[in-house]
């Protein structure tokens, strides 16, 4: 670092080390494993994402949310485990290396308040009414379930997308794999034909997997997903209700 070059914020060094910074890591796959891992991958994304649509175009209330929803997790875990071994991964803590936890979980609740910001934007501006329409949608599913029972299967989903998309899917990329995973989780989003989730998958996609390339495993996507998507089950049907 040249002299007249600012010093970094405990900000800055705290995202860079969350988001950037690649701590040394040893998970090398022999080329007929990777090969095998990428063709799992394949052909169960093709199967979430039919399991994905057919999920949220379920009547809310409908008892076949719960099921759907659940099988739609098993698909994603079952996937991520047949593909190959999974990493929890480590982020560099002051002088050494350590599980991410704190910094994930603050990354997921900052996240989820840009997009709470952006809801209530949504909702006051009269030409967006086709976006809160999306979103609303969604907060149905909230509004008219059981709120304890939809904790536990959001926080289960976000756990089984992860360890398929940051895990799985990942690790079966060799060029690019931020990029790619975050296009592959939009088009399986997409087959539920809601813009706004698949403008969300977009931008939760890409924090959780510069996570996932820093920290070289599972552990943080997870625990940022499940913190954005948690406080998102509460605070929109807040916003919009």
């Amino acid at each position: 670092m040249s002299r007249n070059e600012p010093m970094p914020t405990a900000v800055q060094t705290w995202l860079r080390r969350a988001l950037w910074e690649q701590v040394p890591r040893d998970h090398r796959q022999e080329p007929r494993e990777l090969r095998r891992r990428q063709l799992v991958v394949v052909g169960f994304v093709v199967l979430g994402g039919v399991a994905l649509g057919l999920s949220l175009r379920l009547e809310p209330g409908s008892s076949w949310f719960y099921p759907a929803t659940i099988l739609l997790a098993s698909i994603w875990t079952v996937g991520a485990f047949v593909s190959g071994p999974l990493h929890l991964g480590r982020i560099a803590f002051r002088d050494r290396h350590a599980r991410p936890i704190v910094t994930p979980l603050l990354l997921g609740f900052g996240l989820a308040a840009v997009f709470v910001a952006g809801a209530l934007l949504v909702r006051s501006i009269s030409w967006l009414s086709f976006l809160e329409d999306q979103v609303v949608k969604v907060v149905d599913y909230a509004d008219q379930g059981s709120l304890p029972i939809l904790v536990v299967i959001t926080a289960i989903n976000g756990i089984a997308e992860e360890l398929f998309f940051r895990g799985a899917a990942y690790a079966a990329i060799t060029r690019g794999p931020v990029l790619w995973t975050t296009l592959l989780y939009f088009v399986a989003t997409l087959a539920t034909g809601n813009v706004m989730l698949a403008f969300a998958a977009v931008l939760l996609g890409a924090v959780v997997g510069l996570e996932r390339r820093a920290s070289g495993g599972i552990l943080g996507p997870i625990l940022t997903h499940c913190a954005w998507s948690l406080t998102m089950l509460v605070a929109l049907p807040l916003v919009f209700f």
